[in-house]
């Protein structure tokens, strides 16, 4: 990796976590730490390129058919990758097949970037995270010798304790809020040999603990408004990506407006 370096061109790659969910604009659409990281890089460099194919929902294998080709035909200096996560939180899956799946995407883009970025993604504390934890892990750890492999990166953000404070995370339960993402934004940009501009795993002040009738009204909004309908997602195959396009599908100068 060639620390500090000047990158002309970014191009970022994955799901909802990459496209930005829950770091909600006024207008309804989502920033996130990759918009983040463009807007920092773009001011280093005049005539900065940025482009970003998450789809929120996608699986390892639909962005490995449908991102890396475009993402690798872009040529781009900087490619960030982040994906398979939405895979091992199924209740069925293949975990050595997502790996796979992986394993392809990264075989296409390494070769057509100047640095390649992997992540272990963050984990919000919770039995949901207990309950998946062995098919992360196994996802992760095959990610560190994936990228040693092809020379990539990895930024390890789930190793970092403040990034599963659910106070980092949206009422969902499974995306980042805006503070989540601007530390994402902050831990890539160190990843990538820049000036530290503050410690983003710096652990938020104790939490003061809500009360029973909070908790219990907090559970019950968000099966109503969140559980609710990933269960019908998942029992009738649909995803929350299906028929959107990707958030900037083409490398073009970026425009902070």
């Amino acid at each position: 990796m060639q620390m500090n370096a000047t990158y002309t061109s970014f191009v970022a790659v994955g799901d909802s976590f990459t496209e930005g969910m829950s770091d909600g604009l006024p207008d309804g659409s989502y920033r996130g730490w990759a918009d983040l990281l463009a807007a920092r890089l773009a001011a280093r460099t005049p005539g900065f390129r940025y482009a970003n194919l998450a789809v929120r929902g996608k699986l390892i294998g639909q962005i490995a058919d449908e991102q890396a080709p475009a993402a690798a035909g872009m040529g781009a200096d900087l490619v960030t990758l982040v994906g398979g996560l939405n895979d091992v939180l199924r209740p069925k899956c293949d975990v050595n097949l997502v790996c796979a799946r992986l394993e392809e995407a990264v075989g296409r883009l390494a070769p057509h970037c100047k640095q390649l970025v992997l992540m272990r993604s963050p984990g919000r504390q919770g039995p949901v995270l207990e309950r998946f934890r062995p098919r992360m892990e196994q996802l992760f750890d095959f990610i560190e010798g994936l990228a040693g492999r092809h020379d990539a990166l990895v930024v390890d953000l789930f190793g970092a304790a403040a990034l599963g404070d659910p106070r980092l995370w949206d009422e969902d339960r499974l995306h980042l809020n805006a503070e989540g993402h601007r530390r994402v934004a902050e831990a890539v940009w160190q990843a990538l040999g820049y000036e530290p501009e503050e410690d983003w795993r710096r652990p938020l002040p104790p939490a003061v603990r809500p009360g029973w009738v909070s908790r219990r009204a907090s559970d019950a909004r968000f099966a109503r408004e969140h559980l609710g309908p990933w269960i019908g997602r998942r029992l009738t195959g649909r995803s929350s990506g299906d028929g959107r396009p990707p958030k900037r599908a083409e490398l073009l100068p970026y425009d902070a407006s």
